[in-house]
C-alpha cells in the first residue's frame, strides 16, 4: 500500500527505513532520498514510523 503518493514511497519502504533510521517522518522521508509534498501524509506516516518502532523495540532491548 502506498503512504505517500506524491513520491510514490510505499508502506513496506517507510517500514524498513523506519527500523534503519530515527526521527520524524521528514526524516525517514530524507533518508528515502524524497521530501514531503503535499503533506497530507504525513499523520499516517509518522503513527505507521512510530508503530514499526514500537514493535522493534522489546527486540533491541533483549539483545
Amino acid at each position: 500500500m502506498y503512504i505517500c503518493i506524491c513520491n510514490a514511497i510505499r508502506e513496506t519502504d517507510l517500514r524498513d527505513m523506519a527500523r534503519r533510521s530515527g526521527g520524524c517522518a521528514e526524516s525517514v522521508y530524507a533518508a528515502l532520498g524524497k521530501r514531503p509534498n503535499c503533506g497530507q501524509c504525513l499523520d499516517d506516516a509518522n503513527e505507521l514510523i512510530a508503530e514499526e518502532r514500537e514493535s522493534i523495540a522489546p527486540a533491541t532491548i533483549a539483545a
